[in-house]
């Protein structure tokens, strides 16, 4: 087989994937683009809100993932299902979800209330000529108190969108996602400077902000759903009761349990990191959070072709379709690789000038310079990594996935930030540098991975239907 029949699709594999990836990439690009927005307003505020705020962001960082890792267990066994054509096991998964995501944002908001203080602290260092320590940590505090409310219509919204995802349909998610940031954009404009007669609200007004347009989201898709509940039957008597076959829930809990602790582990390790990062003071705190908002934005077609592969290879399992999978698969792959060779040159050069909208430091501004053109370099070797993850998990072998993502954070990465951050004087760029070299390791292990095609299962068909390379 030569190079171009094997990574390259033809006419109708891009019209699939741009169907299923492209309200994907419109969503999570208007969402991140107002996440963008929102850092820049509140960076034009001053260096300790943008510092404050991008701590708390850090920390719910593990809880979205979180709650993500939660409902991707269950949503390997749904878009299978849905493959499949099994409508009740499709209910049974979403059922899961709803119960799950609710129960494990109580705990979040109970955990946060209780310890937020101590863990924005966490991320406070002197070491830098910029910022004031007790002015980030009043404002992170003011902004984690009212985002704290999110937590449980954002958690409906995913278990909502997941589903609607896994049976195909990604333009309602799309749609709710759009007119969520718009009217937080608008909102941000209004809240923190004060407009139209408003009082100038600063971090909370960002705050207060999210909430409104994390609320009206998720009335979006929960409505738009139940009113297309004869397209989408598994909404159809979901709350006539909390069952779940007991055999399903052990199916989805043995398979679920790594790929949560991976998503928390893998989380809480990129937490830690930041931290290592911090120890250099409050300006590569701020710094890191401006590259991570500019380069969330141009990671989100990788990350968008992660989401398609788990839908369009999970389908594909689900119908015994080994053989077709495999090559969808690599061309998948190639597609998210080879177009952040191409995103990672535009970041090198507007890596310069994105720093000077900030209303901040030189020094904050040079360092989120050297911070992106660093992250552009590695950005083939992310999409590479995500579109792995997301093939591996998509046939079922989550404790695989768990070893090659999180486990292979803490074993490796981790230490590796510790000790340079810790014990060496090394300038912040060469331990931002090493810790993202190591994922060149993590690329071999994957490849290999892929290769021996131990993805390749159907985990909802009959026992004699599961094959297994």
């Amino acid at each position: 087989m030569n190079f171009k029949s094997k990574f390259i699709g033809d006419r109708k594999f891009y019209k699939m994937l741009v169907a299923v990836a492209l309200p994907i990439i419109i969503q999570n690009g208007i969402t991140n683009f107002v996440s963008l927005i929102d850092n820049i307003m509140i960076g034009r505020v001053g260096t300790e809100q943008m510092t404050g705020v991008s701590v708390v962001n850090q920390l719910m960082l593990v809880f979205n993932l979180t709650i993500f890792g939660l409902i991707s267990g269950a949503g390997i066994f749904g878009a299978q299902f849905y493959g499949k054509g099994d409508e009740e096991g499709m209910r049974y998964t979403f059922r899961f979800k709803y119960i799950m995501c609710i129960v494990f944002s109580i705990i979040g908001i109970v955990v946060f209330l209780i310890f937020g203080e101590q863990l924005i602290s966490l991320f406070l260092h002197e070491g830098s000529e910029t910022g004031d320590i007790e002015k980030t940590l009043y404002y992170g505090k003011q902004y984690l108190m009212i985002i704290l409310i999110t937590f449980i219509p954002s958690a409906i919204t995913q278990s909502y969108a997941s589903t609607l995802r896994e049976c195909g349909q990604t333009v309602v998610p799309m749609v709710a996602g759009v007119a969520a940031v718009v009217i937080n954009v608008c909102l941000n404009g209004v809240l923190i400077f004060g407009l139209f007669g408003m009082p100038v609200l600063g971090v909370a007004g960002a705050a207060i902000a999210t909430c409104i347009a994390k609320t009206i989201e998720m009335l979006i898709v929960v409505i738009w759903t139940h009113k297309h509940s004869n397209e989408y039957n598994f909404v159809v008597g979901a709350y006539k009761s909390i069952y779940i076959p007991r055999s399903l829930v052990l199916k989805i809990i043995v398979k679920g349990t790594p790929l949560m602790m991976n998503e928390v582990m893998w989380s809480i390790g990129m937490t830690f990191l930041v931290q290592c990062y911090s120890t250099r003071g409050l300006a590569v705190v701020a710094a890191s959070n401006m590259a991570n908002t500019l380069m969330n934005l141009f990671n989100i077609v990788f990350m968008s072709i992660g989401s398609a592969i788990s839908i369009i290879i999970g389908q594909l399992l689900g119908a015994n379709k080994m053989e077709e999978a495999r090559d969808t698969d690599n061309k998948l792959i190639f597609t998210a690789t080879a177009s952040c060779v191409v995103l990672g040159l535009v970041v090198m050069i507007i890596a310069p000038l994105f720093p000077q909208i900030y209303k901040t430091s030189e020094e904050v501004k040079s360092m989120a310079t050297s911070f992106l053109m660093i992250a552009a370099m590695f950005m083939p070797v992310w999409a590479f990594l995500n579109s792995a993850y997301f093939t591996i998990r998509t046939g079922g072998s989550t404790f695989i996935t768990f070893l090659f993502d999180s486990v292979f954070v803490w074993v490796v990465t981790v230490p590796v930030a510790y000790f340079l951050s810790r014990y060496t004087e090394v300038d912040i760029m060469v331990i931002y540098f090493a810790c993202q070299a190591v994922d060149i390791i993590k690329c071999i292990i994957g490849f290999i991975l892929l290769k021996s095609g131990i993805w390749l299962k159907n985990i909802v068909g009959d026992e004699n239907e599961n094959i297994t390379c």
